[in-house]
């Protein structure tokens, strides 16, 4: 087995709908311009409040992939 070698990013995701959307959307949108996603870990989960209603979901997780030269 050869040694690897993992970057971490710091993603935050929001949804209308729910803390998962909010978390799929932001692993989605990263699969999009980097390559070899490993682990996604979610670091926090709050609320966008307008008006004393819940607005937007939001979702902020640590996502890994495998670092390339």
């Amino acid at each position: 087995m050869s040694d690897s070698v993992y970057k971490v990013i710091e993603l935050v995701g929001t949804s209308t709908e729910s803390w998962e959307k909010a978390a799929t959307s932001a692993v989605d949108r990263a699969s999009k311009s980097l390559r070899d996603l490993r682990v996604a870990e979610v670091t926090s989960q709050d609320l966008v409040v307008e008006d004393g209603k819940v607005k937007a979901f939001r979702t902020k997780l640590s996502l890994s992939f495998k670092f390339e030269d």
